[in-house]
This record gives structure tokens, sequence and C-alpha cells, in this order.
């Protein structure tokens, strides 16, 4: 229970923040504002803090937050997330007596906090009334497949500076050597040297072009017979095996996360688009992509559109 109470007040000291922000708790008559006037809460306190009431929404609200972080949802907790509540309430109370909630840094704090509660529940709803169709979905997945190719493949590399040190690799391979023993101790790619240079099962086109069209050109079981180079350096390649892609069912749930991504990138292109945009000073734009703000992340599919060495 110690534990609970621990990751309780640890989450409470961001999220009270925001609930606290969005609430706007400084009035004790505690009204809600919607379209400009003011009306009074209806729901009934379950707790007051001289006289500032906490409502059993709070507590439910803080909840959901809770249970992102596993923590169990119980009378026992419950209890524990009031007492927090009321720390924080008789917190707040302090500290508007003494004046932190008209310092510059924390309105902005706050208006940053708002924007971000209101920017994501905007986005999740749209996410809910958008959502990835399958006929969106067919058509990623499948211009994954003409981007990509159809075949996957489960491949090892040792990378190396130059041609000279990847001359002297196939030479020792020849003689006997291990690959992946060798990867794991001449390759510079820190993120397969330690699995044999292991690169996992991907499309070639996911790779760097000399590298993928080695790929294709080579027979299962086969190690590349001279270095193959790219901009990362010189590989040495041993194809282990080739699948066909994974067929649509089995990869739509994968792919409906980019999918959705896209929607939203290009619903937040529009409103930009209608929207009178002007820079100050110096401030200009500084990328062409427009970023999608709070978008959920991004699950690769299989095969992911991103280059490897």
């Amino acid at each position: 229970m110690r534990n609970v109470k621990a990751r309780i007040a640890l989450l409470a000291l961001g999220s009270l923040v925001l609930l606290n922000a969005c609430n706007a708790q400084e009035d004790k008559k505690s009204s809600n504002i919607q379209g400009g006037v003011a009306t009074a809460n209806t729901e009934t306190a379950i707790a007051t803090v001289n006289g500032t009431p906490l409502y059993q929404s709070m507590v439910d609200n803080f909840m959901k937050q809770a249970a992102m972080q596993n923590a169990p949802d119980t009378p026992e907790v419950r209890k524990a997330v009031l007492e927090e509540l009321i720390g924080r309430e008789v917190a707040r109370q302090d500290a508007v007596k003494k004046g932190f909630n008209k310092r510059p840094e924390v309105k902005q704090q706050v208006e940053f906090a708002e924007m971000a509660i209101v920017v994501n529940a905007y986005l999740q709803d749209f996410s809910k009334t958008h959502p990835a169709t399958d006929d969106l979905l067919k058509a990623e997945y499948d211009r994954i497949k003409t981007q990509m190719g159809d075949k996957q493949y489960q491949a090892r590399h040792i990378l190396v500076k130059t041609e000279k040190e990847a001359l002297d690799i196939l030479a020792q391979l020849k003689k006997g050597a291990k690959f992946d023993k060798l990867a794991a101790s001449k390759s510079l790619d820190e993120g397969s040297k330690k699995n044999g240079g292991d690169l996992g099962l991907s499309p070639a086109g996911r790779y760097a072009k000399p590298f993928g069209d080695a790929l294709i050109a080579m027979k299962k079981g086969e190690t590349s017979k001279a270095p193959v180079q790219t901009q990362f350096g010189y590989h040495i390649i041993k194809l282990e095996d080739v699948k066909d892609m994974p067929a649509f069912e089995e990869i739509k749930a994968n792919i409906a996360p980019r999918v959705q991504q896209e929607q939203l990138r290009k619903h937040i292109e529009d409103l930009r688009a209608k929207a009178k945009i002007e820079y100050k000073g110096t401030q200009a734009p500084a990328a062409t992509t427009i970023p999608v703000p709070g978008a959920p992340a991004d699950k690769p599919a299989q095969p992911a559109p991103a280059e490897k060495k």
C-alpha cells in the first residue's frame, strides 16, 4: 500500500497542477464557465478545504491517470487520492496567498498546461470521429508493398569503415571464422553487433539502396562475395532467410496508428492553411513538415519505411 501511495503522490505532482489549471478553483463558490456565463456546480462536494469544495469527479479523473501507472482502483486508493487532493489544495491556497499564481513564469506554465489538456482532448475526439477504415489501411498497405517490395529479408551484417577492413573480414570468413563472432568484435553498428549483426526481418526497401539491392540479388544462406558500400561504410552481408510480406489482415493493426497520424497531420495542415499566422521579428518557419501536436506514437508496421544501415 505504501508503494501505491508513493506512486499516486508522484503522479499528483504533475496531474494536480493540470487539474487545478483547468478547474480554476480559486473561487470558493466553485463556478463553471460555459460560454462566458458562470454557472453553479451542481455536483456534491466530498470534502472542503477552507470552504473550497473538492468533488468526486476530481477523484475519478485522477484515478484514470493513476490507472496508467497500474495503480489499483480500491476504496483505500481512492481515500489516498482524496487525501492527496486535500494536501495539494492546502498548498495551492497558500501559494495563491503568497502570489505564486501571479508570477509570469507560473502563469505561462498554467497556460501551457491548459493548452496541452484542451488540445489532447480535441485530438482524441478527432481520432474517434475519424477512424482508420479498412479502405485507408489497405491503401497504406499497398503503398508500403509497392515502395518496399513484397519480400522480407532476414539478414546479418558487419559494418566497417574501410574496404580493406571489409576484405580482411571476408578472408577470415572464408577460413571458417563465425560471422556472428566477427560482427560482435568488428562491426561499427552498435545496434546489431551485440546480436551478432542480426538486422531482423525487413524489406529490402528499408535499407540504403546499395544494401537493399545486394539483398535482392543474394540467395538464401549466402554471404556477399564482395563488400557493399553505402554512406555508412562497407558491409559484409549474410542472408539467412527470405519470406513473403505478411498479409494485410496480419499487420493492419500495426498500420493503423500511422494512418491515424497522417489524418491528424493533414487536419492540422488544413487548420493552419485557414488560420492567419504572422511571424514576428526573426521567427520564421523552421521545418517543412508540420508536426502533429500530441499525436499518438506511431507503431511501425512490418515493413516500416525507415532506412537502416
